[in-house]
């Protein structure tokens, strides 16, 4: 399996470190064309508007948007999770518009506001450490969104078919169970569209 992190900003050298963990290989990606050869792609934390501006910049909106469309999973990661959101609270702009939920950026608070947790994940046995940095959260989520984790009542983690996000940073951590979710992901998609074929 190869899994991509676009590397626009962000922790893209933790995140390859987590697939391999999760038996994955994984791949820096800086240009269009290297998406071709992915079974599914993380969009890392950092600072959502510069990844915005970036993924414009170099041409990733609209490839993006159609590698979505093919079926590959795509996960999104604190920044990440802001960038694929179809509304973001309090802007008129967004990114991709690909996952149907409202997000409201830093709602966390600052850097100092910053802590870890252990969360209990639909879908993973065991529970995720998870890194909040100035997190975003999930405020609204459509009728076909799935809810895998909550903190103090507000939702940190979703899915929407082959579409993860998750407030936190799964990579700042030794635990790799999330990416492992995710590599599963892209296997399922990868074997039924293999079967179609």
């Amino acid at each position: 399996m190869k899994i991509g992190v676009l590397a626009l900003q962000g922790a893209v050298a933790e995140h390859i470190r987590m697939l391999e963990m999760a038996g994955s290989e994984g791949i820096s990606i800086k240009k269009v064309a290297e998406l071709e050869q992915l079974d599914g792609l993380i969009i890392p934390g950092g600072e959502s508007t510069t990844i915005g501006r970036l993924m414009v910049e170099y041409g990733f909106i609209e490839a993006i948007r159609n590698f979505s469309a093919e079926g590959k999973p795509v996960f999104g990661t604190c920044a990440g999770l802001i960038v694929i959101a179809d509304e973001i609270v309090g802007q008129s702009n967004t990114h991709l518009k690909l996952m149907d939920m409202k997000v409201s950026r830093n709602a966390f608070g600052r850097q100092r506001e910053s802590f870890e947790t252990n969360l209990t994940i639909k879908g993973i046995s065991e529970t995720v450490r998870a890194v909040f940095i100035r997190a975003p959260l999930i405020t609204e989520v459509g009728p076909e969104v799935e809810v895998l984790a909550v903190y103090n009542e507000q939702i940190v983690a979703a899915r929407q078919g082959h579409l993860l996000a998750c407030s936190f940073h799964p990579e700042l951590t030794n635990d790799y169970q999330l990416h492992a979710y995710f590599v599963a992901m892209a296997k399922q998609h990868k074997l039924a569209s293999m079967g179609a074929e």
